[in-house]
């Protein structure tokens, strides 16, 4: 730890690494408040100077200069409630009652600011700084609350349907929403495979935010974006204006962090925007495909942060979660809902993810639309010939349940029956343990297509007809010749 500059009663304190930052925040600034206002009373000020950059024999090394976490330093008089006096532009944490005017010099050389970079070293001029940019439309700066939030406002709520599969990620989510920054779920993680519906939770949560207290700057980037921002900003020399940008979010929703991976300097500022954010009380939610514990290419450091708060994952929609989402989004559309089995019938053969399922919707909606005719079972099967890849899946068990019926001389309708006559009865079994062989169907929508038969059934004939193949040879030379029949 050096000290690096006094100037306007603004201490600078230069330390090699954020991990130094950390600990001195965490152990000893009680103690530096003191001593700072002891020496220099009470206009004192205290800065960081963090280096980010060690630099080379021809690069002098480059720091990042931080104020204080409001939340991390003892309590002062002049953070008291007083009347609201300009902040100057450029001040990240205008309003915190301590010196946040950041600049990005050179820490072998303080009162160089490199080419490029708007912000003077001297604090009497504070009042002259530019204001920082805006990286989201480089050609302007930032203009307060102005800056879009990068929100889709048909993401809320209301329309985000809750199943089993996401209660947990929900119920967090809207706690934060209504409560931003002041949970225990900060950061939230919502983690889940591609399709599942984590951009639409997590906009929910920056549009109820802004619906509720629209005085608040809430920010939705995707990891990406923010990487693409980041090397813009060291391109043109202005890595202080993004940090700034960044440093007065209220709520930053930052999608997709597993792109960060292996991309330390960008990791670098982040870790940096995440502390002061999380440590002035503002809220951080993100999301990401797999859990923390399986990030790879991401530091340690950045890692534990995210498991300060909560972790919750959303997984592919159960049956009734995917009728709720069609009879909503229909409703939605003004379509008139379809009759149960057509309903159902979709959900059963669509179970992959939210997305998939939503564009077969659109598409039906569509067709609908244009040729004026109610959405009926034909129709969704024409849509999901055309919609999904692999639809082979659903034309198979047809074909299963054809072939067996041949084998066993009865019609495919009284597989579906619910006659319990012993040939049927075996027939029924036969289909129902090669559909689970040979398609990737579930339990629940194999019984589906066998007359609405519960998954149980599904199991106790599977493992009959596994049973009898073991035990009766005439019965396996049975299912051995129709086996070939579906070798593909």
């Amino acid at each position: 730890m050096v000290p690096v500059e006094l100037k306007s009663n603004v201490l600078t304190i230069q330390v090699p690494s954020a991990y130094f930052y950390d600990w001195l925040e965490e152990h000893y600034v009680d103690e530096l408040r003191r001593a700072l206002y002891k020496e220099l009373g009470a206009d004192g000020r205290l800065e960081y100077s963090v280096v980010v950059d060690q630099g080379n024999d021809h690069t002098p090394p480059r720091a990042l200069h931080l104020p204080p976490p409001r939340k991390a330093a003892a309590p002062d008089p002049r953070d008291a409630p007083q009347s609201p006096s300009p902040a100057p532009m450029g001040n990240p944490l205008a309003g915190s009652g301590r010196a946040a005017s950041a600049r990005y010099v050179s820490s072998g050389a303080v009162r160089t600011t490199p080419r490029g970079n708007n912000f003077s070293n001297s604090a009497s001029n504070a009042d002259t700084l530019a204001p920082p940019r805006n990286p989201f439309d480089t050609a302007k700066p930032v203009d307060g609350n102005l800056v879009p939030s990068q929100l889709n406002g048909s993401y809320t709520f209301d329309n985000y349907i809750e199943g089993d599969c996401n209660r947990l990620a929900r119920s967090a989510g809207l706690a934060v929403a209504n409560k931003p920054g002041t949970t225990s779920f900060n950061p939230l993680m919502v983690y889940g495979g591609v399709g599942l519906g984590k951009t639409h939770l997590v906009q929910a949560i920056g549009n109820h935010i802004k619906a509720t207290a629209p005085e608040r700057f809430v920010l939705y980037v995707s990891a990406e974006k923010f990487t693409n921002q980041f090397i813009d900003s060291v391109q043109r020399a202005q890595v202080q204006d993004f940090a700034n940008f960044y440093l007065q979010v209220d709520a930053l929703i930052l999608d997709d962090v597993q792109f960060l991976a292996n991309k330390g300097k960008t990791q670098e500022m982040f870790f940096h925007i995440f502390n002061h954010l999380h440590q002035s009380g503002k809220q951080i939610v993100m999301t990401s495909d797999r859990p923390p514990k399986d990030l790879q290419g991401l530091e340690d450091r950045l890692l534990n942060r995210f498991k300060w708060g909560l972790t919750a994952d959303v997984q592919s929609p159960d049956f009734e979660t995917r009728v709720a989402i069609i009879r909503n989004k229909m409703e939605q559309d003004g379509i008139d809902i379809p009759p149960d089995h057509v309903v159902d019938y979709l959900a059963n053969s669509v179970h992959t993810n939210v997305r998939e399922l939503e564009g077969v919707i659109a598409s039906l909606v569509a067709q609908s639309s244009l040729s004026r005719r109610d959405i009926d079972l034909e129709m969704v099967k024409q849509a999901l010939r055309h919609i999904i890849e692999e639809v082979e899946a659903e034309v198979n068990l047809d074909f299963i349940q054809k072939t067996v019926a041949a084998y066993f001389n009865i019609s495919v309708e009284l597989l579906k029956d619910k006659t319990r006559k012993k040939e049927v009865v075996t027939a029924r079994q036969v289909a129902m343990y090669f559909a689970k062989h040979h398609t990737a169907h579930t339990l629940k929508t194999i019984g589906f297509h066998f007359g609405g038969r519960d998954h149980t059934t599904v199991m106790h004939s599977v493992q009959t007809v596994s049973d009898l193949v073991d035990s009766d040879k005439k019965f396996r030379d049975q299912v051995d010749e129709l086996r070939k029949k579906f070798a593909k």
